[in-house]
């Protein structure tokens, strides 16, 4: 399984290409539809050269004691099932991946749910799940003889990019909206490195100019449309069988952007299925913000045939996307695993994302989502009290703090979108109070709060 044996397979019309032959927008040149990573030599599983799933568990949990860098990665750890280099020595890694399951147990009390987890990939070298993508991805990249790559970004994806490429002493160029980004990942590209234009534009907008970049430049593409960063990004499905003995939860729930990241997280799970490492697929939801949700629109109008791109409008910067790219693949993905696709309103992400912190964890704004649209699941019986349950936390709470502090503050959401949520809002928020420089003075506010 060591052998790079795979293909490119078109979604759409299932062309196979070798991975050289991607045109530098990653799109089919029969369809325009997006590939996905394929190996043909996995469908010999029943011949002798099927992998021992039983040598496999040993192998990955054996590399987590050992000294090697590269087995440090809790992508790369997984090696065998992501045959994509020639050489596993042109990996870039930053040790990416590896990220906690912590239990939520105020959450599952309050929803009455036995098991409810959250997996936090916000723990990532760069704060957030583009991690795991953009090492597998930007690897393809370097062994392929790339001085530059470049992506259009709403934050997380321009911060992974910036920094594996520097990692790699290679060169970066990152398109960004202009006032639409969140600051901390804004800094972060800077920091590393990366040559960063705002644009006056929204993020679909900075993907169309992208696009007519690289078709004039030898520039490497490193958005979500480059399969190699799905196959990183699968990871963490392994991480969550393995936390689980093999097993696997009977409910996973994702935020939706580009929904490339629920696409991957189903990639891996079914890989898993077909390899007898695990015996089932999760149930896979994907949550979007109300005012950024074209593909709630498209599963309720067309079963996911068609979707139509909405003008995106929500706080939770990394879910602002009003066309994502991924969408046919994400749509399988809960149809294949009978999950669901919802919304949730600016608030619920507001109370969601405080809840989180109550629990001592820190998210950013579009992670929150998945435990938002865990209680509409709840409240539907979608989501039984005796079943287990993984949120994914897709960034860390510093990437956004301007959000955290105006929610605290009182100045996030505004009077409409309280309405109906008051007391609760109420008694989330922790502003900090002015108080005279002597002991009396704080105590009594201590006494007064308790």
């Amino acid at each position: 399984m060591n052998d790079n044996l795979h293909q490119l397979r078109c979604f759409g019309c299932g062309t196979r290409i070798s991975g050289p032959e991607a045109r530098p927008d990653f799109r089919c040149a029969d369809c325009g539809d997006l590939f996905e990573v394929d190996y043909p030599g996995w469908g010999l599983r029943k011949g002798h050269d099927r992998p021992n799933p039983g040598a496999l568990k040993w192998l990955w949990r054996e590399r987590r004691c050992s000294s090697e860098t590269l087995d440090h990665s809790g992508v790369w750890r997984f090696r065998e099932l992501l045959p994509i280099l020639d050489n596993f020595g042109n990996a870039v890694t930053l040790r990416e991946g590896n990220t906690p399951l912590y239990s939520l147990p105020r959450a599952a009390k309050a929803l009455g749910i036995d098991q409810l987890f959250a997996k936090h990939q916000g723990m990532n070298p760069t704060g957030s799940f583009k991690d795991t993508g953009m090492t597998a991805a930007l690897s393809v990249a370097r062994e392929r003889g790339y001085k530059w790559v470049a992506c259009a970004s709403t934050g997380n994806t321009s911060a992974a990019m910036a920094a594996y490429a520097a990692r790699a002493g290679m060169r970066s160029l990152v398109l960004i909206p202009e006032g639409k980004i969140a600051w901390g990942k804004l800094s972060q590209a800077m920091d590393y490195g990366a040559v960063t234009c705002q644009l006056k534009t929204d993020f679909d907008g900075c993907v169309r100019v992208l696009t007519e970049i690289i078709r004039e430049a030898p520039i490497y593409l490193l958005n979500s449309v480059n399969p190699y960063r799905l196959e990183g990004q699968k990871t963490p499905a392994f991480e969550i069988a393995e936390y689980f003995d093999w097993t696997v939860p009977d409910h996973l729930i994702v935020p939706g952007g580009n929904l490339a990241n629920s696409s991957a997280l189903g990639k891996g799970f079914r890989e898993l299925k077909e390899l007898g490492l695990v015996a089932r697929m999760p149930k896979i939801s994907v949550i979007q913000a109300t005012g950024a949700n074209p593909l709630v629109r498209s599963l309720a109008d067309t079963h996911g045939a068609s979707l139509e791109p909405v003008e995106a409008h929500t706080r939770a910067s990394a879910i602002r996307i009003g066309n994502p790219a991924s969408w046919r693949k994400a749509a399988r993905v809960v149809q294949e695993s009978c999950g669901w696709c919802l919304d949730v309103t600016e608030a619920e992400i507001a109370i969601a994302k405080a809840e989180l912190g109550s629990e001592g964890l820190g998210c950013e704004p579009a992670s929150a989502v998945t435990l938002a649209g865990l209680k509409k699941l709840r409240a539907q019986k979608a989501v039984g009290g005796g079943e287990t349950v993984v949120l994914v936390l897709t960034g860390h709470t510093l990437k956004d703090a301007d959000y955290t502090i105006d929610f605290h503050r009182g100045t996030l959401l505004g009077e409409e979108e309280i309405a109906g949520n008051e007391e609760q809002i109420a008694a989330l928020r922790r502003d900090a109070m002015s108080v005279e420089a002597t002991p009396q003075a704080v105590l009594s506010k201590v006494k007064g709060i308790a």
